[in-house]
């Protein structure tokens, strides 16, 4: 039986409309048909969130962008702090309600795509023959089977993969009105170390100014479980009043997120045509938790190779050697050899802020990683790689991850 559509989306979260969007350009060398199912508005539908990344002005989303930012500035436990100005990239903020607005008016003007407000309850092969389906129910509680020749799912995972070392990266943040201009809107604090540290992992502060009265702080750990409410709030009050020192101000909205850091091997593919994306498909770095600029990466490579006519060939999000790294510095922060708040700010100060980011991105090449990895306390670091391959890959479950990254990039850290 031929397929309904050539593509089938599941989720219409960050990678799930990335790839719509990317796959509804114009000037495709073979049209494409494509089904994009969202879960309706209710529980299952993804929050309002944030998502931060780097990239040269004059991105495709820079015209939905909530604010940029030219500088970076990092401080340490002591207060010390490290300001990076960047020549050729910026810091982004990018609303979730902006990004589906922009990439609904493309979609609204691509005639061979289709929305389905529905709940997937399962995507698998077809049983007989090529391509793969998706059972949905509508908000009716209709049932309907989509099928298609690929079918990529963006739905987060229901379990996180076996892996030597997972930790989350946890945090909530309140977008704050101050009485008194007290942020620089030119500055983006993206780890500020000057927060108690947990007995396992770290916590650091995030602080985005919009303008002078308004930023969004964000208080985050990596730490392998995350807070109650109560706890957060205490660690936010602490941040803005004993920390920044905002004086009166007004919470005016907030959002809270838990990104899986591990480095578990997260499968690309779940069939012969079914396959992982965003999150579910590693695009979530685990050193950092940013995932949005991969996603991006990872959904544009998706849509040139099938725009082409070309056969699929799934990309890798990170390579060997940035998930290796990785492995290392989870290993070595969950253990306690290393003191998180000195390792990244030894790094933030030592290396040169675009080279840094370049390898936070995944995108760095070979004698600059040589180079941050000598900025790192190498006696720690090399025995927890002389180790690692003897340890255990155990699983654990995620009933406490979101519906997608909230911020960091992606979200992100």
């Amino acid at each position: 039986m031929p397929a309904d559509f050539d593509v089938v989306i599941v989720g219409a979260g960050a990678a799930g409309l990335s790839l719509a969007y990317h796959l509804c350009a114009r000037g495709s060398a073979v049209p494409l048909s494509v089904a994009l199912v969202g879960a309706p508005p209710g529980p299952l539908s993804a929050p309002l969130r944030t998502w931060c990344f780097w990239e040269p002005p004059g991105g495709p989303y820079d015209l939905s962008l909530a604010h940029s930012w030219p500088q970076l500035r990092f401080r340490a436990a002591d207060g010390a702090s490290t300001v990076v100005q960047l020549s050729r990239l910026r810091y982004k903020m990018l609303r979730s309600d902006a990004f589906e607005a922009l990439v609904e008016q493309r979609l609204s003007h691509a005639p061979a795509l289709r929305r389905m407000e529905a709940t997937a309850s399962a995507v698998r092969d077809v049983p007989s023959g090529v391509g793969g389906e998706v059972l949905v129910q509508g908000a009716c509680g209709e049932r309907v089977l989509v099928s298609g020749r690929l079918v990529f799912d963006s739905r987060p995972p229901c379990r996180l993969p076996p892996a030597r070392t997972t930790l989350l990266q946890h945090f909530t943040g309140w977008f704050v009105r101050t009485e008194r201009p007290v942020f620089d809107p030119e500055t983006a604090d993206l780890m500020d170390f000057r927060t108690p540290q947990p007995a396992r992992g770290l916590s650091f502060g995030y602080v985005l100014p919009l303008d002078p009265h308004t930023a969004l702080v964000e208080y985050t750990e990596f730490s392998p479980a995350p807070l109650d409410a109560d706890g957060y709030r205490r660690a936010l009050r602490h941040y803005t009043h004993d920390v920044l020192r905002l004086g009166p101000f007004a919470v005016t909205a907030q959002e809270h997120g838990i990104i899986p850091m591990t480095d578990g091997r997260f499968p690309h593919k779940q069939g012969r045509s079914v396959y992982r994306i965003g999150t579910a498909g590693g695009a979530t770095r685990p050193s950092t938790g940013y995932t949005f600029a991969a996603v991006q990466r990872q959904s544009r490579a998706i849509a040139d190779q099938l725009r082409s006519g070309c056969p699929l060939r799934m990309p890798v999000p990170y390579g060997r050697r940035a998930r290796m790294m990785d492995a290392v510095m989870l290993r070595a922060l969950d253990s306690g050899r290393v003191n998180g708040a000195d390792f990244f700010s030894r790094l933030f100060h030592g290396v040169p802020g675009e080279r840094l980011l370049s390898f936070m991105d995944g995108s760095s090449q070979l004698h600059e990683d040589l180079l941050i990895g000598l900025r790192t306390p190498m006696a720690p670091m090399l025995r927890t790689a002389f180790e690692l391959p003897f340890r255990i890959r155990r699983a654990r479950p995620a009933a406490s991850l979101p519906p997608s990254p909230s911020t960091h990039e992606e979200s992100t850290p």
